[in-house]
């Protein structure tokens, strides 16, 4: 079976291939998106059992430790924690930095359609091998910086945004870049959750200011290691008729 997929340059211009993932193209250039909401594999070969994420982490950890940001994949408990209030039926997730997909198969465990995922991860190995495993979901390939750019993102607007990002690995523009990329693909009364591993909300006091959010902290996960929290931002002045996450169905 032929896969044909489709991978849009940093340009915007389309480019139809049959085949997988251009692997030597994927290590040079690094800013490419790779689409592959109309492809269909006919297996998902990669697996994803605990070593084998393990391993595949930390090897992405030690060839980019600050964007990688941990040596291991989230857990199972920081999983639940951070997914917990995203229900089916409320709309288009859009995931950053999903890495090994460990968020991913948690939506997906809570009744989130596959086909309303967006997945936009840097790391060519870890974009292959989300495309191969989701293969109905829209994989992007992409800095998550970007996201604000015209045309980069053209889906509907999301309900909610899950961050696996090392957000204390950046630097404040970099934070504003990303959260404000975000936001602009929010719907009224979506949210952005981040988890951190440090005692205060990752996004920094200046940032949430600027781009007139809040933060709360929602959760711990304890169990995680290292422990981490979890934050829901959010908008400080919904529009007038905002679609509250409560009025989504459970």
């Amino acid at each position: 079976m032929t896969v044909r997929l489709r991978i849009t340059g940093p340009r915007g211009h389309l480019i139809t291939s049959p085949g997988d993932f251009p692997q030597e193209s994927a290590q040079k250039t690094g800013d490419a998106i790779h689409d592959t909401r109309q492809a269909r594999a006919a297996t998902r070969p990669e697996s994803h059992s605990g070593l084998a994420e393990v391993a595949r982490f930390f090897q992405a950890w030690l060839a980019n430790p600050r964007r990688v940001g941990a040596v291991a994949p989230s857990g199972t408990a920081l999983a639940h924690a951070m997914t917990r209030e995203i229900v089916p039926g409320c709309g288009p997730v859009l995931e950053l930095g999903p890495g090994t997909g460990v968020f991913t198969r948690a939506l997906l465990a809570r009744g989130i359609p596959e086909r309303d995922l967006t997945l936009v991860e840097f790391g060519s190995d870890f974009a292959r091998m989300l495309a191969a495993q989701f293969p109905e979901a829209r994989v992007l390939w992409m800095d998550a910086a970007r996201l604000g750019q015209g045309g980069i993102y053209t889906g509907a607007p999301v309900a909610a945004v899950v961050s696996g990002l090392p957000l204390l690995a950046m630097s404040p523009r970099q934070v504003l870049r990303i959260l404000s990329g975000a936001f602009a693909h929010v719907r009224p009364g979506g949210a952005f959750y981040q988890f951190t591993y440090g005692p205060s909300c990752p996004v920094p006091r200046p940032v949430l200011d600027r781009l007139g959010l809040k933060a709360r902290r929602i959760d711990r996960a304890l169990l995680n290691v290292p422990p981490a929290a979890v934050y829901r931002i959010t908008r400080r002045a919904p529009l007038a008729g905002a679609i509250d996450s409560s009025d989504c169905p459970a």
